[in-house]
């Protein structure tokens, strides 16, 4: 049986921080353990209600992200409350990429 997951934050805690557009990808280094944000692509939406944006912390392994129950389909802005410093980027088009930079700690374009 499936483990419930314990999101670092609660349903109450998240409040409205941009206009919607739709649904995302983030793994649970985000959601669950907290983590900022680390790297962050848009690809090709898959239907009306996909954003294209996908989130990861960074340090997940291959065989992390490989594993469907370490990932979850959340709303943008739910991600936005895990990592407001996302904001400005999410408007950026399909095959944008950003990665954390480990010396200054801000999201930088890579693609």
């Amino acid at each position: 049986m499936k483990q419930r997951k314990s999101y670092k934050l609660s349903a109450a805690e998240i409040v409205q921080l941009i206009a919607p557009m739709g649904g995302c990808v983030a793994t649970d280094r985000i959601t669950v353990d907290g983590n900022r944000v680390g790297y962050m692509c848009r690809t090709e939406p898959i239907n009306d209600l996909d954003s294209g944006w996908q989130f990861l912390a960074g340090d997940e392994s291959q065989e992390y992200v490989d594993v469907a129950d370490n990932s979850g389909v959340y709303d943008v802005n739910t991600i936005a409350n895990y990592d407001p410093e996302i904001i400005p980027f999410l408007h950026f088009p399909i095959g944008s990429e950003f990665e954390r930079d480990e010396v200054s700690g801000n999201l930088t374009q890579i693609r």
